[in-house]
């Protein structure tokens, strides 16, 4: 059976929870179409330190901040999906620096590398703020250290990132994770059902 191609415009970072959920429930739709996703990655803490920080120096009210771990756990414990109890913020920039550049080695490697990334910080609680730890990454996606280090250097995919900035802006999007579907967009967390509804409204449209 040849399934339907269905592109989607997905806003994500490594470090949001919920972009993790989002990610794992998304690709369930593998079933019923080819998916093809443009990540357009947004820093969203980036005054956090990629020594990494406690939790609590996001802000958040307490009991905010306790509600949104319990339906984060809750979730992840309704979808199988692992997850480490989270104890730390990092800086995500280079993580994401580092998947823009792994775009241009093909889908495999890059989807490899998508997945270690979240595992690493939500089920191993690895700090993808260290370069060392996403030298340890990439190496185990064939991705080898002179790729990684000039990804650093270059200009352009901090350009990149600047242009998902801006694209984001222009769907009004604010805040992570944001799902594009033709002219719907899907943010938070967003639940099995309503993606495969945006994707058959999409994929009915043509």
């Amino acid at each position: 059976m040849n399934l339907p191609e269905l592109k989607i415009t997905v806003y994500s970072d490594y470090i949001c929870p919920f972009c993790y959920v989002g990610h794992h429930r998304l690709q369930r739709l593998n079933d019923s179409y080819i998916l093809k996703i443009n990540w357009c990655f947004l820093e969203i803490h980036p005054e956090s330190s990629a020594d990494g920080e406690p939790i609590d120096s996001l802000g958040y009210p307490s009991e905010q901040w306790q509600k949104m771990l319990e339906n984060l756990e809750r979730v992840a414990k309704e979808e199988n999906i692992p997850l480490s109890k989270l104890s730390f913020i990092t800086n995500s920039k280079d993580a994401l620096l580092l998947s823009e550049a792994a775009k241009q080695c093909g889908r495999d490697v890059f989807y490899q590398l998508h997945e270690k990334l979240f595992k690493a910080y939500f089920v191993d609680s690895k700090n993808i703020g260290d370069r060392n730890i996403l030298r340890e990454i990439a190496k185990s996606c064939d991705i080898d250290d002179t790729f990684v280090d000039d990804t650093w250097k270059q200009e352009k995919y901090p350009q990149r990132l600047l242009a998902n900035f801006t694209t984001a802006r222009k769907h009004e999007i604010q805040s992570v994770p944001s799902f594009v579907f033709g002219d719907r967009v899907l943010t938070g967390v967003v639940s099995e059902t309503a993606f495969r509804n945006a994707a058959a409204e999409l994929s009915a449209s043509g």
